[in-house]
């Protein structure tokens, strides 16, 4: 026990923040694992997980889990720091993979990280080599955040040096932990899974397009034709993430490939996940693993570490771990997409069991250093160093930590999309509502299911809620919108009754640009193949009538939806051509008409104000024209001067509007000029930098929860829905859907906001105390 205290003196508590089981996925299993090695070896510690949660209801997770974070749910990661700090752990163990993570690469956990008081390790199970801007700047401050960064690889540890120029003192190296299993025949457990007798060759693990295992099935008839005693054995559940999007098509695919090559014979499917106990065994009846996989660029790979851990001969593509793991005669290498290669080397190591229980040896060997007594021992020995180094040496805190918490202190409500469900049905979603009522006396309208649209699409991102159910929805409204598209007309009719006949045949140009703001954003959310197939090839038939348009709102809106699209396909050169036509109408209609005293492009304020200059906003940054931008920021400065009175959001009624030089219309106040003004501040801060927008936005955001002139919210926490709107004797009780969707858009984009900025936020050189 003495040498056991020395690698804790002084650690009571160790939390680690990763998947956990029974969800299905390799950083599960790790993480489990480790809290269990690390509860064996030091049973005096209180070692426990927070678990990463990809759907709301969570998993029947054991009692090692003490915490649990909705991954998609930034206020998750704050109450989660709140909670460690509160319980006092000592140390902080992260098991970090970008997908785990909501926000844009995984950026959620640095919210998390920066608010804790204790040192953090953090595990890193991938590290990228060419990096997209987002994931180096994640992995800069995660390096920033974290006391000591565990890799698992050389190749990592090199990475890290070189690409992300992490000092060489703050990485540290440890084996990726395996079970302590005995050498053992493979012939000892063959009887029990129906293969004594044959020799037999295994590939485990979740199952993806990525695993390569066509490449093996593809070899196997040479191999069959020499060795026709040969069994695969393809062991393992599809990854549940490619279930959800792809459904059984790769597992299809390989068993169609099966029957094509005429070796059913030769392959057996075991489709599920196995507990480590069964893992075990079914790697104990394997002559010669084979990891096929068609990507260099893995870091680690725990099914590589498991099969050599139990001592079996593999065969493998060079990805890095591979690479390094089976140098000096641990393993083959074959190359990449190589159906002969493979064919080759297992014939051959199934011709000369001389070499096959040679190289069998020196991978059991060499990982007797990776099972988890011995792995779990280096992670106390990291732990122990880490508070000690932080007891002598306090960490300041970085700077830009303090900028995060000053763009998301307003803590924002909980989305829910349950009165969205209400109005939604199987055609699109109704336009009004009598309280909570779904109203089908006015049917639908082309522009609120482009709103809808946009909350599906942005929901898999931003929200805790479920993929599945999203999907649906946007599959409903991108049909919804596609039957509105006129296509003799070229335009979009706006609305249906309930029993789905249209009203006319062109709608106006406002339901036309709404349609292409929706689709727009689908464009730029939809990840979906045949969603956003479906959603580009609209957008484009949509945008040939707009050229003409000549009404400000229309424009606008168009402007926007453009703006997203080109965010995913920023080369569509005609997308850019209608963009500078409008953005120059637009601007040209503001130029001709605003004057000192009323820097506006009408004589009257109307409706959706905010969205012309965040139009203009957006057109002028792509554009390059700092005069748009200047328009833009000057006529929103002045509509938010005049819809502010005594520190809050008073928007321009809808009952007489506000002419230059006559009274303001107090009332009725409506929903989307909030949304419309908290959209166009969010933009006025992306691009001037000055938190002043972020207060403004906030305050058009308090209007709905009751900052207002009545002092009432229209936010309705029960249903999730937004009531119609303030009227001088009270709140207008109806929740339609124009309302309700201009609250979720509202906090969508604040939520977007806050996960945007813990990315955008510069790393600064001089940490502040």
């Amino acid at each position: 026990m003495a040498s056991v205290i020395q690698y804790h003196e002084g650690i009571g508590s160790v939390a680690v923040i990763g998947n956990y089981l029974p969800r299905q996925c390799g950083i599960a299993t790790f993480t489990t694992d480790l809290v269990e090695a690390l509860s064996t070896e030091a049973p005096n510690m209180n070692c426990w997980a927070v678990a990463m949660n990809d759907k709301p209801e969570g998993y029947p997770y054991p009692e090692k889990v003490r915490f649990e974070i909705n991954q998609n749910k930034l206020a998750d990661y704050s109450v989660a720091s709140e909670f460690l700090n509160i319980n006092q752990i000592d140390i902080v163990c992260v098991q970090h993979e970008y997908g785990i993570f909501g926000g844009p690469a995984g950026s959620h956990l640095l919210k998390l990280l920066a608010e804790l008081r204790m040192p953090v390790v953090t595990t890193l199970h991938t590290v990228l080599r060419d990096p997209a801007p987002e994931y180096r700047e994640v992995m800069r401050k995660l390096s920033d955040l974290s006391d000591k960064l565990i890799v698992m690889s050389r190749k990592a540890f090199d990475l890290l040096e070189d690409i992300y120029a992490v000092p060489e003192e703050k990485i540290a190296f440890i084996h990726h932990g395996i079970p302590d299993t005995p050498f053992i025949d493979p012939n000892f457990y063959k009887d029990q899974f129906g293969v004594e007798g044959k020799k037999v060759l295994l590939t485990f693990g979740l199952l993806s397009p990525k695993k390569g295992i066509e490449n093996v099935l593809q070899a196997l008839p040479s191999v069959t034709k020499k060795h026709p005693d040969v069994s695969y054995i393809i062991l393992g559940a599809t990854h549940p993430h490619i279930l959800k999007a792809h459904g059984e098509e790769y597992r299809i695919s390989l068993q169609q490939l099966v029957r094509k090559l005429n070796i059913s014979d030769h392959v057996i499917f075991q489709n599920r996940f196995v507990e480590l106990k069964e893992l075990c065994e079914f790697l104990g009846t394997a002559d010669i693993y084979v990891t096929p996989y068609l990507e260099e660029a893995q870091i680690t790979s725990g099914t590589l570490a498991y099969a050599m851990g139990t001592g079996k001969a593999v065969i493998s593509t060079p990805y890095w771990y591979a690479t390094e793991m089976l140098a000096e005669g641990r393993g083959i290498i074959v190359p990449f997409n190589d159906p002969d290669a493979v064919a080759e080397r297992i014939i051959d190591l199934l011709d000369n069991d001389v070499k096959r229980h040679t190289i069998r040896k020196k991978a059991y060997t060499f990982c007797r250093e990776a099972i988890w007594k011995e792995v779990s021992r280096r992670y106390l020995e990291v732990f122990s160093g880490v508070k000690l180094e932080r007891s002598r040496h306090p960490r300041p805190r970085h700077s830009y930590i303090e900028n995060i918490k000053s763009i998301t202190n307003f803590e924002l409500p909980e989305m829910k999309l349950d009165h969205l469900k209400t109005l939604s049905d199987d055609t699109g979603m109704l336009q009004h509502a009598t309280h909570t009522i779904p109203d089908r006396v006015h049917g639908y309208c082309t522009d609120d299911n482009a709103r809808a649209l946009m909350v599906a699409v942005m929901g898999p991102k931003y929200l805790p809620t479920d993929d599945v159910f999203l999907d649906s929805l946007s599959n409903r409204y991108l049909s919804f919108l596609q039957y509105a598209f006129n296509v003799k007309k070229e335009r979009f009719r706006n609305v249906m009754t309930y029993s789905r006949h249209w009203t006319e045949e062109v709608g106006s140009e406002d339901a036309h640009g709404r349609a292409l703001w929706g689709i727009g954003k689908a464009v730029a959310f939809l990840e979906n193949p045949g969603q956003l197939a479906m959603a580009t090839a609209l957008f484009n038939h949509g945008l040939k009538a707009v050229e003409h348009f000549d009404w400000p709102r229309a424009i606008a809106f168009v402007l926007v939806g453009i703006h997203a699209y080109l965010e995913k396909f920023s080369g569509d050169s005609e997308a850019r051509r209608v963009r500078e036509i409008l953005a120059n109408r637009l601007f040209n209609q503001f130029k001709k008409n605003a004057t000192k005293s009323w820097p506006w492009l009408e004589s009257t304020l109307t409706y959706a104000n905010g969205k012309l200059p965040h139009a203009l906003l957006l057109s002028g940054q792509w554009m390059q024209r700092g005069d748009m931008i200047d328009i833009g920021i000057k006529s929103l400065n002045w509509l938010l001067t005049t819809q502010t009175e005594d520190g809050h959001f008073v928007p321009i009624g809808n009952k007489g509007w506000y002419e230059q030089g006559g009274p303001k219309a107090r009332f009725d106040q409506q929903p989307i000029e909030a949304n419309a003004m908290i959209e166009a501040c969010v933009e006025a801060f992306n691009v001037t930098r000055d938190k002043t927008w972020i207060d403004s936005a906030v305050m058009c955001f308090n209007w709905f929860l009751g900052h207002n002139d009545l002092n009432m919210p229209l936010y309705d926490p029960k249903t999730g829905g937004c009531r119609d709107g303030l009227m001088a004797d009270g709140i207008n009780q109806n929740e339609g859907a124009e309302s309700t969707l201009a609250w979720l858009l509202s906090l969508m984009t604040l939520q977007k906001l806050y996960a945007d900025e813990i990315l955008k936020q510069p790393r600064s050189n001089q940490p502040s105390a």
